[in-house]
């Protein structure tokens, strides 16, 4: 894990959720997965867009053309936990369909900038996953 990661994890950990940097006011979550190779839990911090009681998060390795390991990840072991907050809650991963993909994305993009100047950076649809409580 980077270096940047493993501090967002300790700042988010210490401060039931918040952080500071780039991520301040933003809606953060720490996602455990399991590598698809390894076997390993992983930890990646990531922002999230709430959808009803559920979680959107964004494949866009800040505009990379190779979809993020988490990404992969989650397709070959969709059962996952999030730390939101002080809370750690059980989810699904469901790799969203275009029809469903859209007015999350549009709206991710509205709200935090970055995210279309992810999108302009690369050539892939970034995926939207939608992280469902079990």
């Amino acid at each position: 894990m980077s270096d940047f990661n493993q501090r967002v994890i300790e700042e988010f950990r210490a401060n039931e959720g918040r952080v500071g940097g780039n991520f301040e006011g933003a809606p953060l979550l720490l996602l455990h997965h399991v590598g698809r190779r390894s076997g390993t839990e992983r930890v990646s911090p990531m922002m999230y867009q709430a959808v009803g009681d559920d979680f959107a998060v964004f494949a866009s390795k800040a505009g990379a053309d190779t979809h993020p390991d988490w990404y992969r990840n989650l397709l070959e072991h969709p059962d996952a936990e999030v730390e939101v907050g002080t809370e750690t809650v059980a989810v699904r991963a469901r790799d969203l369909p275009a029809d469903e993909r859209e007015a999350i994305w549009e709206k991710q993009k509205a709200d935090y900038p970055g995210f279309a100047g992810y999108e302009a950076k690369t050539s892939r649809t970034i995926p939207v996953v939608l992280l469902e409580r079990r």
